[in-house]
């Protein structure tokens, strides 16, 4: 783990392509070490329908999630933080650029007392490592 969910505005892509974005902050999660390669997981949730500040029409959003289980220190956290806004800031330059953007990004940990999971990904990894 982590998983990053990338919340943003369909405006964004008139400069940064989705699959960029994706590779681009995946990269970024697996730069930190703070996982085993196995557990990052970067999903995008593209929004078409959204309201921002005074409702311009040239206004654009993202919003990163990092959801981690419990146990990292509070370095490895600020790390993580510190690379994903690195790479928003390269990534993000042209829209940057091109319009007013609000950007965020949150690091959650993850309650295991409310978590169930199975996990084939590790499973498949064990089989390959063996």
């Amino acid at each position: 783990m982590p998983h990053l969910i990338v919340e943003y505005s369909t405006n964004i892509e008139a400069e940064v392509p989705p699959q960029q974005i994706l590779d681009d902050f995946h990269a970024a999660a697996l730069s930190t070490g703070i996982s085993e390669p196995v557990g990052v997981r970067t999903r995008l949730a593209r929004r078409e329908f959204y309201k921002l500040s005074d409702d311009g029409g040239d206004n654009a959003f993202m919003h990163i999630t990092a959801r981690l289980r419990r146990g990292r220190t509070v370095e490895q956290k600020k790390a993580l933080l510190a690379a994903l806004m690195e790479q928003a800031n390269k990534t993000l330059a042209p829209a940057f650029a091109a319009r007013p953007l609000a950007l965020t990004i949150e690091v959650h940990e993850i309650d295991p007392e409310f978590r169930v999971m199975r996990n084939g990904l590790r499973e498949r990894a064990k089989l390959g490592a063996a």
